[in-house]
């Protein structure tokens, strides 16, 4: 509710601004500002203020109705807004990738629906962040997990750092080294994940100056590392991917450190449905827990 018009209404009925003061929580200078800072919006003077305390003038009695209208109806308003986001019902699209699908998806729509159990949810992967900020674009999904920067157009929220690493068998002769050497990146035969875009471990090799030896191209991030298990060459995958891989490979960091940055990200917050912006809020508090206790 608007505090001057809530203000107002107290101070009419309590009769004294002192005692409006009290039942709201204000001091009674804070009262006195608001109802000088009222009269001066409305062009008119609304009490008049003795030592009895403060009665409304003739156009504050005009008025009162009008006020009276006007905080009745904030407050349909604000009680029909608690029913709405209290998220009885509603559906989310979803766009991700499949490592967040795995690994993040799983314990934050748990705690959601823990919340809102009534919401459902449409998810999608996708291994080209092109085609995900597409199908974005189209309106086809709500939103949608990606690698930042975003395209422009579209409110993203950053959410986490994800570091890249380099696999190797583990009898690969670098396999106990602190780091892998930044010419190893360009001598080494390198296994790829096919992806027409530009993606963050091209931005790995253009960080170090190096082109990559890329000796296969896979369409799937499990058969790069079946390659790579048998001592065929080397990989590039982030933090999240490699969380219980079903091989057992040795992981080094690059020389030079380097990462992505996860965000989530709709076409406009502000026109998000109500369950859409209450499982980013859920997002947001899930992930904040996760790299806390990291």
């Amino acid at each position: 509710m608007n505090p001057k018009y809530e203000a107002f209404m107290k101070a009419t009925e309590t009769g004294s601004f002192k005692s409006a003061a009290e039942e709201l929580g204000y001091t009674q200078a804070g009262i006195s500002y608001m109802m000088s800072t009222l009269e001066k919006e409305m062009g008119t003077t609304l009490f008049i203020r003795d030592h009895a305390g403060a009665r409304l003038t003739a156009d504050g009695e005009a008025l009162l109705p009008w006020i009276q209208d006007v905080c009745n109806s904030e407050r349909a308003l604000q009680t029909r807004l608690d029913e709405v986001r209290h998220i009885d019902s509603g559906h989310v699209r979803i766009a991700s990738f499949a490592s967040i699908a795995i690994h993040w998806l799983p314990g934050i729509i748990d705690r959601f629906l823990s919340e809102h159990p009534n919401v459902t949810f449409d998810i999608s992967c996708f291994e080209n962040q092109d085609a995900l900020e597409d199908e974005m674009k189209s309106g086809n999904f709500d939103c949608g997990f990606v690698v930042l920067p975003a395209p422009e157009g579209f409110y993203t929220i950053p959410l986490a750092q994800d570091p890249l690493y380099v696999v190797v068998a583990k009898d690969h002769p670098l396999a106990c080294r602190d780091y892998f050497p930044t010419e190893a990146l360009a001598e080494e035969p390198y296994i790829k994940v096919r992806n027409d875009s530009h993606t963050e471990m091209d931005a790995l090799f253009e960080r170090h100056k190096v082109t990559p030896n890329i000796r296969f191209v896979m369409d799937n991030d499990y058969a790069v590392m079946g390659m790579v298990n048998e001592g065929l060459g080397y990989g590039l995958f982030s933090r999240l991917i490699l969380r219980n891989i079903p091989f057992d490979l040795a992981t080094l960091e690059p020389e030079i450190p380097t990462q992505r940055e996860i965000g989530i990200c709709v076409r406009s917050y502000k026109k998000a449905p109500i369950a859409t912006k209450a499982f980013i809020e859920c997002v947001r508090s899930w992930v904040a827990e996760v790299k806390t206790n990291q």
